[in-house]
Order: C-alpha cells, then structure tokens, then sequence
C-alpha cells in the first residue's frame, strides 16, 4: 500500500479551487501551447508571413504577443500565489532570501539565453525561416540544454519561495 498523507497535507496547501489558481493553469498552459501552434502552422503555410508582408515583422509581431502574454501569466500566476495558504514554518528570512537568489539565477540564464539568441533567435523566428548562422554554445548553453526554460523555471520557483 501507498502511504498518501503527504500528498494529502501538499494538497491542504494548495487550493485548487480558486478562481486565481484555474486562471493562473489556465495561463501557464495556454501560452507554450499558442506560440507552438502558431509557430508550428506558419512553419507549414507561412500564413503569419504573408499577412504582415514579410517573415521578420511577423515573427517579431509574434514574439510582442508572446511577451505580452507572458506578462499576463506573470500577473496571474502572482495573483493565485497571493490568495493561496502559506506553508507553516517557511516565513522566514532564509525562504525569502532562497527565492531571490533562485530568481536572480533564473533571471541569469534568461536574459544571456536572450542575448545568445537575439529576438528572433528567442521568439520562433526559425519558424518563419530565420535562421542562425551556426548553433549557439556560449554561455548559458555552454552548462545547459534548455537555458530559457530552466531559468523561467528557477524565476517562478524562486518567486514562490519569495
């Protein structure tokens, strides 16, 4: 038999019946799974292109909405964290200051994977047929496979513990 009181008492920690913790899943979801459709079906009609006249100014069109979206599931992702119950015994200095140097690191990983990668390296733009010279291996991908993603990972976990 499985021993489930840890998952039972993770749960009494986590409401996932309120309004702000569905729209924040809702929003984590949302957003990876619409810039991959979208890239994915310009890759195939380059229909995204053709309405903005020209590959680079639909693909940085694309990256303001995906930023823009990010921004949306920052504010709602905070707002669920906010109306959430907190975790006894982790309201202490060490928790906070472990959350803001997870977050710096993630914040690290993403803005040199940003610079690495430029704007369309970052935002799809492979998808609409711009390409890179040649792959990148600086820094941060010179430690990881997927610096974006393991740095967005680290800001929100880090955000949590804040």
């Amino acid at each position: 038999q499985v021993d489930v009181a840890a998952m039972v008492r993770l749960f009494g920690y986590v409401d996932v019946t309120d309004t702000g913790f569905i729209v924040a899943v809702l929003s984590i979801t949302f957003n990876p799974l619409f810039w991959n459709v979208v890239g994915r079906w310009e890759h195939k009609t380059q229909a995204v292109s053709q309405v903005f006249g020209s590959s680079r100014a639909a693909c940085y069109c694309l990256g303001a909405v995906i930023l823009l979206l990010n921004c949306v599931r920052s504010h709602c992702f905070t707002e669920a964290m906010k109306s959430q119950p907190k975790l006894e015994g982790w309201d202490w200095h060490w928790t906070y200051y472990s959350g803001l140097a997870i977050s710096a690191v993630g914040t690290l990983f993403v803005i040199s994977s940003f610079l690495a990668l430029g704007f369309t390296g970052t935002f799809l733009g492979d998808y609409f047929g711009i390409l890179m010279e040649e792959k990148v291996t600086s820094f941060p991908f010179s430690i990881l496979d997927n610096p974006m993603y393991w740095g967005s990972t680290a800001i929100y976990l880090g955000w949590s513990l804040m």
